[in-house]
């Protein structure tokens, strides 16, 4: 049967100049579609849209990655902006939170990283901390450091021991969001990983950056349960 189609949302730049072109871009690294591609799905980049759409656009997909980015506007969570928070990103904000509830509701299955972790918990009425000190280890620059799975979750059983991941972020989940677990944790008690734990739902969070790491456990889960979906009588 034909490769899942897995939609990946995209980075949202003002400008972005290459070539003889300075204009308004939506891209993606391009490891994100290639851990996608790895793991045996395809890939399609999803630009922000009206929220009203996400329906229709998950409808087309068997599986959805909400990609890193710039921190989510701690107004879809209640909280004061922190001074260290970056600039909203409203146009995305609206349109992940959007895809991710589409998600939900259909059954989708939903890997988020880094900020689309943060995103997932969000949307499913989580918080944040806005800012940490210490757990970026260089400023600037992506860090390793190893994070250590939860017994009994699904992140577990895909990688059971403690792993090293790429990391760079300056804001981790707060409270959780509704019916989710956390599956990952790092030395310091920051939450890497969550997941809703029904097993016949596949959505996962994690706090680093599979797409600049070589290991595709995670991505092939995922892949693999929106093969499912996708061969599903209905549909769905």
């Amino acid at each position: 049967m034909p490769r899942p189609l897995i939609g990946i949302t995209t980075y949202v730049e003002e400008s972005t100049r290459y070539g003889v072109w300075d204009v308004p871009t939506s891209l993606v690294p391009s490891g994100y579609y290639e851990l996608v591609q790895a793991a045996g799905g395809s890939a399609v980049l999803l630009p922000p849209d009206e929220p009203g759409a996400a329906a229709e656009v998950l409808s087309r997909v068997d599986g959805l990655v909400v990609a890193g980015g710039p921190d989510v506007d701690p107004v879809h969570y209640g909280a004061a902006r922190d001074p260290r928070t970056g600039a909203p990103a409203t146009v995305r904000d609206q349109w992940e939170l959007a895809l991710l509830t589409a998600a939900l509701d259909s059954d989708t299955p939903v890997l988020g990283i880094c900020r689309g972790m943060q995103a997932l918990n969000v949307a499913l009425g989580g918080t944040l901390i806005q800012h940490i000190d210490g757990h970026v280890d260089t400023p600037g620059l992506m860090s390793w450091h190893p994070v250590h799975p939860v017994p009994g979750t699904r992140y577990a059983a895909l990688v059971p021991e403690a792993a090293q991941v790429p990391t760079y972020h300056h804001q981790a989940v707060d409270r959780l969001g509704r019916g989710l677990v956390v599956s990952a944790h790092a030395a310091d008690g920051t939450v890497e990983a969550i997941e809703l734990p029904d097993p016949e739902r596949w959505v996962l969070g994690v706090q680093w950056h599979p797409e600049r790491d070589k290991d595709t456990r995670v991505m092939s889960s995922l892949v693999e349960a929106a093969t499912t979906r996708a061969s599903s009588p209905a549909g769905v």
